[in-house]
């Protein structure tokens, strides 16, 4: 018999998912595991697989629709075989019809109604390509129909996007596009503003952006931050690294593998820092699992090293740049986002000395790492040029009290100013 598949709930918080790409249509068999298609959930974009053997009778949504969770998504059934009796009303009624408004430019007046031609745009929504070679190729105003993908199937994938960008002398830019339920694209308007002659873009929130908001909200909100900043002689770390890189190649160790694993070391000496608060109860987690942020495009995600107290250098190392990699690909899966029980976030490579952030839920600490500055510090009753970098701890008071941060933070200084104790 067909059997009706619904819009699954990909994350505990996902209400709804975004159709990016469909990889079968009506008409098509399939096996158990095929992909069927791509949906941007609240937290990442995933495969959707199909739940068994049959022919895809009916689809409910097209590329850029967006469905509630339990919303009828596709029937797969025999060749022929009616399946209308299963819609019961229309699978569409579960379909969100949420417009979103197509990105506006506003440009300053002209004589000329010449500035306002239209715009060529594309349907990027059909062309196999991961989320993020889309949006680079929007950017760089190259028609992703014209890029040779090199991953499975031909699909473009964000090296496929480079590789054409750097074979284009004068790049244009690519015209703003939106997809509401389904249509073709619309081009970004350009508008004469007399008045004030401001210019400016409308830009829709996705799904994830959406959820970094609410939640980080929430955490804010909820959470009575505070703040603890340390100051760590780096010197010895910059020699280790040096050395374990010559040691470890090709496997390179990063200034951000030392702060994770000299954190997991501190955090089983400081369980209450790793802990979690759930409501009515406080949750000391035997395991440490630390979150590391990553930037993707105005996106933001946070993959998970378990058990990162048990892994060597080189396998943090590795773990990241694995995970990051998948990240940037929009191939993160779920189970590698979830059970963090503390968070780092480092903006060193941008050159950023200080800052703090919020709490990634449900940890109750998320540790902030600042660039490793060149300064002149006291060693040895002598003034020379020493290696600083700075950390500052957010906490949430429900569960740390101040005295308990600052004595994990002595811990984590006392571990990078003096390496070896991370095997201790």
């Amino acid at each position: 018999m067909a059997d009706i598949v619904l819009m699954p709930r990909l994350s505990d918080s996902m209400e709804e998912g975004e159709l990016i790409a469909w990889h079968k249509k009506v008409g098509d068999s399939v096996d158990k595991g095929d992909l069927l298609a791509e949906i941007t959930s609240d937290k990442a974009t995933m495969d959707f697989e199909s739940p068994k053997k049959g022919t895809i009778l009916y689809i409910g949504a097209q590329v850029g629709d967006k469905l509630l969770v339990g919303a009828p998504l596709i029937i797969i059934g025999k060749a022929g075989e009616a399946y209308e009796s299963l819609l019961s009303g229309g699978a569409t009624s579960a379909v969100v019809k949420e417009t979103k408004p197509a990105p506006l430019e506003v440009a300053a007046a002209s004589s000329s109604s010449d500035n306002t031609a239209p715009v060529e745009t594309h349907d990027a929504g059909r062309v196999f390509a991961s989320p993020l070679a889309k949006e680079m190729a929007k950017s760089a105003g190259i028609p992703i129909q014209s890029i040779q993908g090199s991953g499975d199937n031909g699909r473009i994938v964000k090296s496929d996007v480079e590789k054409a960008a750097s074979k284009t002398a004068t790049p244009s830019v690519a015209p703003a596009t939106t997809v509401v339920s389904g249509q073709a694209p619309k081009p970004a308007v350009a508008i004469s503003n007399g008045m004030s002659g401001d210019a400016y873009e409308d830009i829709p929130l996705t799904s994830i952006r959406k959820t970094i908001a609410k939640r980080l909200s929430e955490s804010k909100f909820s959470a009575p931050h505070f703040y603890l900043t340390i100051e760590v002689n780096m010197d010895k770390c910059v020699e280790v690294r040096e050395q374990l890189n010559k040691i470890a190649a090709p496997v390179k160790i990063s200034y951000n593998d030392i702060v994770i694993r000299a954190a997991a070391a501190a955090l089983k000496k400081h369980p209450t820092i790793n802990s979690s608060w759930m409501g009515d109860f406080i949750r000391k987690n035997h395991n440490v699992n630390i979150g590391v942020a990553v930037a993707v495009g105005e996106s933001l995600f946070v993959p998970v090293i378990r058990n990162a107290d048990t892994k060597s250098l080189t396998q943090i190392s590795t773990e990241v740049r694995a995970l990051a990699g998948k990240a940037k690909e929009g191939k993160l899966q779920l189970p590698e986002m979830q059970g963090n029980t503390f968070s780092i976030s480092n903006l060193g490579m941008f050159d950023i000395e200080e800052f703090t952030a919020i709490i990634n839920p449900p940890d109750s600490c998320i540790l902030a790492v600042g660039s490793i500055m060149q300064k002149p510090v006291v060693k040895d009753a002598a003034v020379v040029v020493g290696h600083v970098m700075k950390m500052t701890l957010s906490c949430d008071h429900r569960v740390v009290d101040g005295a308990t941060g600052a004595q994990f933070l002595q811990t984590l200084k006392g571990v990078l100013e003096d390496p070896i104790r991370m095997l201790v």
